[in-house]
């Protein structure tokens, strides 16, 4: 598969996370129109559609091995069932404070796993970057309150959904080794769907008739959230999670709450304080560390020859 700048790939990262913030607004408007597992599922299950007919349309569609299947359920499981599962049912039961800080532990976990299962290694202006990321999400979600309260059950559901999605981009990391990144993300789609729309049935029965009681105005933004954010959101981070690694790529998520915020201030007419700012200041510290863009490269040896000089530079 064609591979990407790191400037580029960065580039795209940063766009993915301004889209992702602002599909917060999005998810919000649909989950009040609809049952929220079920419209989720129809979410994803469009977005998985339409990666898979972008890869037939270029002839890129490929069947799965065993293995290949395997680690695509898995995948399935934790980053589509496992997250949005235990998401929603950890916020019907904790605050959103606490709820945004722990889901700030995403990158973090995710090098936590990438480290001891990816063989990724963990530098000290890395880990300073997890640091000052994972501040500026507390400065975000606390809104200067000061205060985390007590854990509740349901904060241990939100923390399982860190852990969850974590595992499943050490999973996806794994897939890609041997598929390209953008039919992992079609069948993780596809899959992942299904899985919820077997929760779905179970939780709510009456889940699939919600679908036809929307006004227009409210599918127009269910299918830019599909597409935009679902489908290629994810082909382009899953992309990321191939060529930079799984831990590094996770240090962009950091951004989302900030751009929720200027959504949220935008679309709801909602204010930002000067806590929100500074936080958002302490992100992008942490994206600039955490991605390594200030570590020191290592001095190319001047007797190597051309050839081998590409290949160290492509590294």
């Amino acid at each position: 598969m064609m591979e990407l700048s790191k400037p580029l790939i960065y580039t795209l990262l940063f766009f993915v996370m301004m889209v992702w913030g602002f599909n917060v607004i999005a998810i919000k408007v649909l989950v009040e129109n609809f049952a929220p597992v079920t419209i989720t599922a129809f979410r994803i299950l469009v977005a998985g559609i339409v990666v898979m007919g972008f890869l037939a349309a270029k002839k890129e569609f490929r069947r799965l091995t065993w293995s290949q299947f395997g680690f695509i359920t898995l995948g399935a499981m934790t980053g589509i069932l496992g997250h949005h599962f235990f998401l929603a049912t950890g916020l019907t039961a904790t605050n959103a404070s606490n709820a945004g800080l722990i889901l700030g532990l995403v990158p973090l976990m995710t090098a936590l796993f990438a480290i001891l299962f990816l063989g990724d290694r963990l530098t000290v202006l890395k880990s300073l970057g997890i640091v000052f990321g994972l501040a500026g999400v507390a400065f975000i979600v606390l809104n200067g309150t000061g205060s985390l309260g007590s854990i509740s059950r349901g904060d241990v559901y939100v923390f399982l959904a860190v852990v969850t999605q974590a595992i499943s981009f050490i999973t996806i990391k794994r897939a890609t080794q041997t598929m390209d990144a953008r039919l992992v993300t079609g069948w993780i789609q596809m899959i992942g769907a299904l899985f919820l729309f077997a929760v779905s049935f179970q939780m709510e029965p009456e889940g699939m008739s919600s679908l036809t009681s929307a006004p227009l105005g409210v599918w127009s933004v269910f299918f830019a959230s599909a597409l935009l954010a679902t489908a290629m959101g994810h082909m382009v981070y899953n992309k990321a999670i191939h060529q930079i690694g799984a831990g590094e790529t996770a240090i962009f998520i950091n951004l989302t709450p900030f751009f929720s915020l200027t959504g949220s201030y935008v679309f709801l007419g909602e204010t930002i304080v000067v806590e929100q700012l500074i936080g958002f200041i302490f992100i992008v510290l942490g994206v600039v560390l955490g991605t390594g863009a200030l570590e020191k490269k290592q001095p190319k040896a001047p007797s190597l020859p051309d050839s081998e000089e590409r290949s160290h530079a492509a590294n």
